[in-house]
C-alpha cells in the first residue's frame, strides 16, 4: 500500500521553485518543470533552465521550475514526511502537469529522482507527464522508456511526443549547435499534447473525483 507523506499540509517549497514572470492566461495549465538529477557536474540544471525559458514564451502554461537538488531529502524514508517533502510532494499537489528533466545512468534514470517521485502518490493522478532527456548518443531515451511504466503505475498520463539532446552534440543553448531548428520543434509539439491533456484532465477531475 502506498505510503503517501504529501497528505500532510503542504508547506512553502524552497526558493528554487520560480514562478512564470510573464502574465498568462487566465485558465494557463500549471506545469512543474522537475529536474532530476542532483550529481555534481550535471548539465541538468542548463538543460532545465533552457527548455523552461521557451516555455515561459507560452501563455497557455504557468511554469515553475523545481529542481531537486534545491531539495535536503532524508538518506532514510522517515515515518513521518520531512519538511523537504512535504514541500515537494505540495508542488506536485499543485501542478496540473508535469515536464521531468532526465539523464540517463546505465540506461535508466537517476536514484534521486526516483526517490522523489515515490514521495507523492495521489499527488500524481489524473495528470499529463512529459520528458525532456539527454544523455550520450542514446539521448535519454532508455531513461525516458523507464520512466514511462512508473508513471503509469501512478495514474499519470504520458505525452508520446518529448525532447531529447545528445550531448556528443554540445547543450543545449550551445552557440553552433546542430539540429536547433528540430529541437523547438520538439519542445512545441511536446508541449502543445501537454496542454490537450492537461486541460482535458482538469475538465475531468472537476467533474468527478479520479478512481484508483
Amino acid at each position: 500500500m502506498p505510503h503517501t507523506p504529501g497528505a500532510q499540509e503542504p508547506q512553502q517549497a524552497p526558493a528554487q521553485a520560480e514562478r512564470q514572470p510573464q502574465a498568462q492566461a487566465p485558465d494557463a495549465l500549471r506545469v512543474a518543470v522537475i529536474v532530476g538529477s542532483t550529481r555534481e557536474g550535471r548539465v541538468g540544471d542548463a538543460v532545465g533552465g533552457w527548455f523552461a525559458k521557451r516555455a515561459r514564451q507560452r501563455t497557455d502554461l504557468e511554469i515553475r521550475l523545481v529542481d531537486l537538488a534545491d531539495f535536503s531529502f532524508p538518506e532514510r524514508y522517515p515515518e513521518r514526511a520531512s519538511p523537504d517533502m512535504a514541500a515537494f510532494c505540495g508542488e506536485v499537489g499543485r501542478a496540473e502537469g508535469f515536464v521531468v528533466v532526465t539523464p540517463e545512468y546505465n540506461r535508466s534514470f537517476p536514484a534521486s529522482l526516483k526517490q522523489a517521485i515515490d514521495f507523492a502518490y495521489d499527488e500524481w493522478h489524473a495528470k499529463p507527464v512529459a520528458f525532456v532527456s539527454y544523455g550520450c548518443r542514446s539521448a535519454g531515451l532508455y531513461a525516458v522508456e523507464a520512466l514511462r511504466s512508473i508513471f503509469t503505475e501512478l495514474h499519470t498520463v504520458t505525452v508520446r511526443d518529448g525532447v531529447s539532446f545528445d550531448l556528443l552534440g554540445g547543450c543545449p543553448g550551445e552557440p553552433g549547435r546542430p539540429g536547433e531548428d528540430a529541437e523547438e520543434r520538439a519542445v512545441a509539439s511536446m508541449l502543445d499534447q501537454l496542454v490537450w491533456w492537461g486541460l482535458a484532465l482538469r475538465e475531468a477531475r472537476a467533474a468527478r473525483p479520479y478512481v484508483t
